[in-house]
């Protein structure tokens, strides 16, 4: 739910990034009140806002549309990427693994267009481009 008001906030990336870091690198129990309201503050959110937030479930319908979506499109676990809702990849991988895939699917969605030569062969000349 933070994350959602993160996003309601402009702030969405800042959040997940330090609720990240507190949960991987410094233990912290993010099932708790006051730790996600520290966290959520640290991260550009208003404590009183936070708090609200999350006493009044907010969020909720929304995190568990986040949870349908994921189980729709098969992810039982982290980490696990989607990539143009047409590539997922599960597991801790390589960055090259993770470039591949991304480039991957911007070349799907990106064809390269080639232009045809002009009548002498250039592409450009003092004219301009035969675009």
């Amino acid at each position: 739910q933070l994350i959602h008001l993160g996003e309601a906030a402009g702030v969405q990336d800042a959040v997940k990034e330090r609720l990240m870091r507190a949960y991987f690198t410094e233990s912290a129990d993010v099932s708790d009140t006051a730790t996600l309201v520290r966290l959520g503050v640290e991260a550009g959110l208003v404590a009183d806002d936070v708090q609200a937030a999350l006493a009044d479930a907010r969020y909720a319908d929304e995190v568990r549309a986040d949870e349908s979506d994921a189980a729709a499109i098969g992810i039982s676990g982290v980490p696990f990427f989607v990539i143009d809702r047409t590539y997922g990849v599960s597991g801790a991988q390589s960055p090259d693994t993770l470039l591949g895939v991304l480039q991957k699917a911007w070349a799907e969605t990106h064809p390269l267009t080639m232009v045809s030569a002009g009548p002498d062969g250039d592409v450009c000349g003092p004219d301009g481009c035969a675009v």
